[in-house]
C-alpha cells in the first residue's frame, strides 16, 4: 500500500512510526512532516487544508490510503473531498468534525443525546458574557466557539482571569475561533481521555490516556497544547469506561447518524470523572497530541489494521491487541512557550537517542537547516518510551532527556505525578 499522512507534528510522527512497522505499508508519504519523520518517510510539500489539491496528489502518486492526523484539514472537508473521489481515507466528514469544530455544537448534540456534561451559555458579545461571569463567579471555564488548536480554553479561578480571558477572545486573540465564547460551568473531578474508533455504526475502543496540559509543574500556569501524557489512565477503569460508553459516547455517535451526518474515525472524548461518574469535557475529532504518541507505541503496526477497518466500516469484525504496558512521552518545548519564543536554535545529540520499540523520540517542531536539526515551533521533541510499569516507562523517557542537548529547551520534571 502507498499510504499519505496529513500533518507535521508529534502525532504524526508516532503515526508514521506505527504504520511504517506494519508489513502493509509499502511507500509512506507524509505532508509536511517535519526532521524528525523525514528519516523514516517521504516528506511533501503540501496544502492540507487543500482538498482539491489533496486529492490531485493522492491520485497523481498512486496513494492507497490517507489518514488525516490533525483537525484543521477535517472541519475544511478534506476526508469528504477524498471519499467523493474514491480515495480510501481516515478521518470524520467536516459535518461530523463539527464535535471539534463548534463546541456549542457539541453542547447541542450532548443536550439531544442526554449526554452528561457542563452546564453552559453561548455568547457573541462581549458583555453579556461579563455579565454572566459577575452573576456565576469563579472558578469557571472560558472557551472559544471554534478550532484555536487547543489553546482556546481559559479554566479561570478567578472572576478577573475569567474577565480578561472574554476580552481576549472579543479581541480577536484567538482569531474566528473567539467569534461566539462558550462559558462553561467548572467540574471538579479528575480528567482523562478516552479514545474510540467508530465506522459511522460500530464503536471501538482503543486506549485511554492522560495528559498535562498546563506548562508549569504541578499543572500550574497557562494551558499548552500539552506538556506530557501516559497509557493507560488508571482513573478510567473498566467500570468508569462502560459508564462513558453508554452514556455519553454511543449516543453521541447515535444521535450524529440520526441526524444523517455519521461519525466515521478517531473520536477523542475529553472526560471529567468524579467518584466513579463521567462527564464530557470535549470532543476532539482526531487524535490527540501527544497522547497519540502513547497509544501509537503500545498499538504499534496495528494501529494501521484498525484505521484501515475504520475507513472500510467493518469495525464490527475488528479486535484490539494490548500489552500488559504502559507508555510515557514527555515533552520538550521551546524555551516561553506558549508565549513568545524563539526559532532555529540547534538541537544536538538526538543520534545518540534509541530508536526501538520502547523508546523513540517523536519530533514534533523540527527542521533541516544546513544538516542540523532545528527548533520549529513551540512543542518541539517527545520523549516516548514503553514498559511494564509507568514508573519505569517514566525513568527511560526522561533518561533520553539527559542526551538532548538543547539550552532552549525546557520540559516538566513531574509528568505522570497524578498516577504515580
Amino acid at each position: 500500500m502507498n499510504i499519505l499522512i496529513l500533518g507535521g507534528g508529534g502525532r504524526e510522527h508516532a503515526l508514521a512510526w506505527a504504520v511504517m512497522q506494519n508489513p502493509k505499508c509499502d511507500k509512506l508519504i507524509v505532508a509536511p512532516g517535519n526532521a524528525g519523520i523525514a528519516q523514516i518517510a517521504d516528506c511533501a510539500d503540501l496544502d492540507i487544508e487543500d482538498g482539491a489539491r489533496v486529492v490531485d496528489f493522492s491520485v497523481s502518486n498512486s496513494i492507497d490510503f490517507v489518514i488525516v492526523g490533525p483537525e484543521a484539514p477535517l472541519a475544511a472537508g478534506v476526508a469528504d473531498a477524498l471519499r467523493h473521489a474514491g480515495v480510501p481515507v481516515f478521518g470524520p466528514s467536516a459535518a461530523a468534525a463539527r464535535l471539534e469544530a463548534s463546541k456549542r455544537f457539541t453542547k447541542e448534540i450532548c443536550a439531544a443525546a442526554g449526554a452528561p456534561t457542563a452546564a453552559y451559555g453561548v455568547f457573541r458579545a462581549a458583555e453579556p458574557a461579563r455579565a454572566h461571569v459577575r452573576a456565576t463567579g469563579a472558578p469557571i471555564v472560558i472557551k472559544a466557539d471554534g478550532l484555536a488548536a487547543g489553546k482556546g480554553v481559559v479554566v479561570a479561578m478567578t472572576e478577573a482571569e475569567a474577565l480578561a480571558a472574554i476580552d481576549e477572545m472579543f479581541a480577536g486573540g484567538f482569531g474566528a475561533a473567539g467569534a461566539e465564547v462558550v462559558i462553561e460551568e467548572f467540574m471538579e473531578g479528575e480528567e482523562a481521555s478516552f479514545f474510540v474508533l467508530c465506522d459511522g455504526q460500530t464503536v471501538l475502543p482503543i486506549g485511554t490516556a492522560q495528559d498535562h496540559k498546563r506548562i508549569g509543574e504541578g499543572d500550574t500556569g497557562p494551558n499548552t497544547g500539552g506538556m506530557g501524557a501516559y497509557s493507560p489512565a488508571p482513573v478510567l477503569t473498566d467500570a468508569v469506561a462502560e459508564r462513558a460508553l453508554s452514556e455519553i459516547i454511543r449516543p453521541t455517535m447515535a444521535e450524529m447518524a440520526r441526524r444523517g451526518t455519521p461519525y466515521q474515525g478517531v473520536l477523542y472524548a475529553g472526560l471529567m470523572i468524579r467518584d466513579g461518574a463521567p462527564r464530557l469535557v470535549e470532543y476532539n475529532v482526531r487524535f490527540g497530541d501527544p497522547e497519540c504518541q502513547v497509544l501509537m507505541m503500545r498499538l504499534g503496526a496495528q494501529a494501521l489494521d484498525l484505521m484501515q477497518a475504520t475507513a472500510e466500516r467493518r469495525l464490527d469484525q475488528a479486535r484490539v491487541t494490548w500489552a500488559a504496558d504502559h507508555a510515557m512521552t514527555v515533552v520538550m518545548a521551546a524555551r516561553g512557550y506558549p508565549g513568545a519564543y524563539a526559532r532555529g536554535s540547534v538541537i544536538g545529540g538526538l543520534d545518540d537517542l534509541p530508536e526501538t520499540a520502547f523508546q523513540m523520540c517523536f519530533h514534533a517542531g523540527t527542521a533541516m537547516r544546513d544538516g542540523q536539526v532545528v527548533a520549529n515551533g513551540g512543542r518541539v521533541l517527545n520523549l516516548t518510551a514503553r514498559a511494564g510499569t509507568l514508573s519505569e516507562a517514566r525513568d527511560l523517557a526522561y533518561a533520553m532527556g539527559t542526551h538532548v542537548q538543547w539550552p532552549e529547551g525546557v520540559m516538566r520534571g513531574d509528568i505522570g505525578w497524578r498516577a504515580l
